[in-house]
């Protein structure tokens, strides 16, 4: 992951990777070469051990307003089925990608969030939002189903069934007051705070034990599909192979020390 990316921002420092669309003039939409892009970045995120957690953040005032109207949509109603299911399975593959990275991310959001926009921060483990950040999935609005790039699994895990039927049914703005109260977002900060909330929380993620975190990624992820038993056996491995972490042994040793544990991931 060594080569800087064409079609979005990425800044790491400090094992903290700092991602944003970079087309502010037009609220950062998305276009077939950057959803791509990201997807081959989440997925290769999963075998670099020098990035800890990731921000997704905004750029110019706007998170992202989602596929571009002129270079996505505008093509899609000139495509073949075939051509279709190949960029819908492309899109979704990047939600995969962001899910199955093994490292956590947060989404940073100001401003405009809206379509595939609000499908990145709905992918991501944390979000963020200042009071004028506003998220709307409004696949309904251009003609499509609510049913995109994995929103009717997700979303309903987020904010509860009814109101995810909501949004996804009518397309609506929903503010950074409702994501608050509704557990979309985690906190709402000021504009001027977003930026430094969100990398906060990433290094003092980055901080930790990123193989425990990598794993807590994988069984939240892992679970939505289990049973009660399957997912207590599940998790009762995962945390047996985390006991075999030197990280594990860190804390300890640090604990009876009466010190904070530097953690090194392994």
């Amino acid at each position: 992951m060594t080569d800087a990316p064409r079609h979005f921002r990425l800044d790491v420092a400090d094992r903290v990777a700092h991602i944003r669309l970079d087309r502010p003039e037009r609220k950062n939409p998305l276009t077939f070469d950057s959803y791509a892009e990201l997807r081959d970045w989440f997925t290769a995120l999963r075998h670099d051990d020098a990035i800890r957690a990731v921000v997704i953040g905004p750029n110019g005032g706007n998170f992202s307003s989602g596929g571009d109207v002129h270079e996505i949509i505008g093509p899609l109603t000139r495509m073949t089925m075939p051509d279709l299911l190949r960029f819908t399975r492309m899109t979704g593959d990047l939600v995969r990608a962001i899910v199955g990275c093994g490292t956590p991310v947060i989404a940073a959001v100001d401003g405009v969030c809206a379509g595939a926009g609000a499908i990145l921060a709905m992918a991501s483990d944390l979000r963020l939002a200042t009071p004028r950040a506003k998220t709307a999935f409004l696949f309904t609005r251009v003609g499509l189903a609510g049913a995109d790039m994995g929103a009717c699994a997700i979303l309903p895990r987020l904010i509860g069934q009814g109101r995810a039927a909501e949004l996804l049914y009518t397309g609506r703005t929903m503010t950074a007051e409702e994501g608050a109260a509704w557990g979309f977002y985690n906190r709402v900060v000021e504009p001027d705070a977003l930026e430094d909330a969100a990398v906060a929380l990433a290094r003092s993620l980055a901080d930790g034990p990123a193989f425990a975190h990598m794993m807590t990624k994988t069984m939240l992820a892992q679970e939505w599909s289990m049973g009660l038993d399957q997912a207590i056996e599940a998790e009762a491995q995962a945390q047996a192979i985390c006991m075999k972490t030197q990280d594990f042994v860190r804390a300890y040793d640090a604990f009876a020390a009466k010190k904070t544990p530097e953690f090194q991931g392994d």
